[in-house]
Order: structure tokens, then sequence, then C-alpha cells
């Protein structure tokens, strides 16, 4: 029986795989139809490169990526495919629970390594978790339910003890789809496609910040320093105007091409020092006297929440490969 059981699950994992390359090539080609822009400016370069495999936890630094419709990746490590959530499964994040930020991360082949203060480093192997599963689970992000499997009960003590709230458990998922999950009523609003959104991410698949954009931010602080590590992106641009990137309609980096799916708004989780948890309000209020959003029916949407940033989502074909110091163009 244990033979057969892991005999179906090699299966279920094999059939997986065909069904989620089958699902990028068939969606690539519907993107394919759309028209791309021939015409291309050179803003600057790729300065830095960041996966955060666990949503809200610290980042993976890397020199060089490849582009999938569903985000970032490197072998096994990919953008925000894991998350924490309680014990209904309903995910948590670092709004709530800074102490995720201090979560440190990193993945060597299939098995991903996490470290936070002074406690034991805990260590999942995400090929085990996906070939031992039959049956994934429902968790709920934004409202919406996603299938995930659970990485087990030694991964709910190590953030249960993480965390620390009185009578309060925590459990880690790995999402268990190979496609993204649904969108939400009010990103409908935007020229979002269904593979645009990932697995975990608040909103794209990809996220890319202007450092001459958060510089000029700093000008205006007098008790704070913004940095990109309160912004949380995946590619950080060396170049340019200071908020040039509000008119920029596709991102080129290397061969691969991105359109701009909307303003990243930004909230209370970009106050919190990533290093301490301190939250300090000054930035994020500073942007929200000079960076609201123009758009009426858009600003009704977001709020107050000022932009800063980009979204997007891949249009060039899956599998380029990004890499540091890569020409950065905008059209």
């Amino acid at each position: 029986m244990k033979n057969q059981a892991l005999n179906t699950s090699t299966a279920v994992a094999a059939i997986g795989a065909v069904g989620g390359a089958y699902i990028a090539y068939s969606v690539y080609n519907k993107y394919k139809k759309n028209k791309l822009p021939e015409e291309w400016t050179q803003v600057g370069t790729l300065k830095e490169l960041y996966v955060y495999p666990i949503k809200s936890c610290g980042p993976v630094t890397l020199d060089r990526v490849e582009c999938s419709l569903m985000g970032v990746k490197k072998g096994w490590l990919r953008d925000r495919v894991l998350m924490v959530v309680d014990a209904k499964y309903n995910f948590i994040t670092a709004r709530a629970y800074p102490e995720l930020l201090g979560v440190e991360t990193s993945v060597k082949s299939s098995v991903l390594t996490m470290k936070y203060k002074n406690m034991e480093p805990l260590h999942v192997n995400l090929a085990e978790i996906v070939s031992s599963h039959l049956e994934p689970k429902t968790a709920t992000v934004w409202s919406i339910e996603v299938p995930v499997f659970d990485c087990g009960l030694e991964a709910s003590e190590w953030f249960t003890t993480v965390l620390a709230r009185p009578g309060a458990t925590y459990r880690l998922v790995y999402y268990a789809a190979n496609n993204s999950r649904k969108l939400i009523n009010s990103l409908k609003l935007y020229k979002f496609q269904e593979q645009d959104t990932g697995a975990f991410p608040d909103e794209t698949s990809y996220n890319l910040i202007n450092e001459v954009s958060i510089q000029e931010l700093n000008t205006r602080l007098k008790t704070s320093t913004a940095t990109v590590q309160n912004y949380r992106p995946n590619f950080v641009v060396a170049g340019g105007q200071p908020y040039a990137e509000d008119s920029w309609k596709f991102v080129k980096i290397g061969d691969n091409v991105f359109e701009i799916i909307k303003p990243c708004t930004r909230c209370l989780l970009t106050t919190i020092d990533p290093e301490t948890g301190v939250r300090n309000m000054e930035a994020l209020e500073t942007l929200k006297r000079y960076r609201q959003i123009e758009n009426e029916k858009l600003r009704k949407a977001a709020g107050n929440s000022p932009r800063l940033g980009l979204q997007m989502a891949l249009r060039s074909s899956p599998g380029g490969l990004i890499s540091v110091n890569d020409p950065v163009y905008y059209a």
C-alpha cells in the first residue's frame, strides 16, 4: 500500500507538471496575440533582484532568476508560494504580525530553511510536501479560497513559537496549483488577465520599484529613512527620474516584457522596519500628501493608499532569464 501511495503521488505530481506546462503555453499563446511595443527607451539598469518564498517573510537576494507566468523563480525557489495561516487556514501577514518580517529564508535544492532570532532553524523539504499529499486543503487569501499543502506539525509549532500569541496556533502552507489564484472583484478595475495574480502576492506576480523615487521620498522625511526593503519589490531599477514610472505602460528587462497592470498602492506593511519590527508612519503619511491616484474611480477603490512602484505581469514567453545589471527599458 505504501508503494502504491507513493506511485500515485508521483503520478499526480507528474500530471500537475504537465498540466502546468500546458496552462503556461496556452495562456502565453493568448497573450502573444496582443501587440507588444516595438520601440523602447532605456531608463537604466536592474540593480537588485528579490524573491520572497513566504508571504510577509524575509527575501532571498539573487543575481539571476527565471520568469514564469506566476512570478520569478529559481528551481524550487519561487515567489510568494508559501504563506502562514491561522488554525482556520485564513492567511495572516506582517501588517498584524510584524515578527514575520524577521523570518530569514533560503532554499537549497528543494529544502526551504527558515531562521528567526535565537531559535533553531526550521527545514522543510518542499518536494516531499508536494509528493506526500493527494488531497490539498483549502485556505483563504483576500477572501479567495485557494488549494494548499500543509507543511506539517513541526512547521506549525515553529511558527506558533515565533508569533507567540496566547492560545493561537499557526501553520505553514504551500500553494497546491499550477495556475494563478482567482481574481477578486476590486482588481477587475484594471487590465488583469487570468494568470496575472500569481500564488499569494497581494495583486500581481511581479513588482518593480524605481530607486530614485525612494531617494526623492527621503528628501521629504525628517525623522526616518525609507529603504527598498520597506516596499518588498522583485525588481529594483537604478536610473531615470523620480516617479517617471507613473507613465510607463510596458517594461522590458533584458528580453523579458512586462505589462504594467496598475500602480502599487501602499499600506501599513511599509511602515514596519524589517530589521527591528518597529513601526514608523512618517513615510506613508508623507506619500499620502502627494502620491494619491488621480483617477476618481480608481481612487475610490484604493481609498487614501498612496502609489509607489508598479504591479506588472509577464507578456513575453515564460522561461526567460533576468540578471542583475540587465538593461531596463520602458514603453
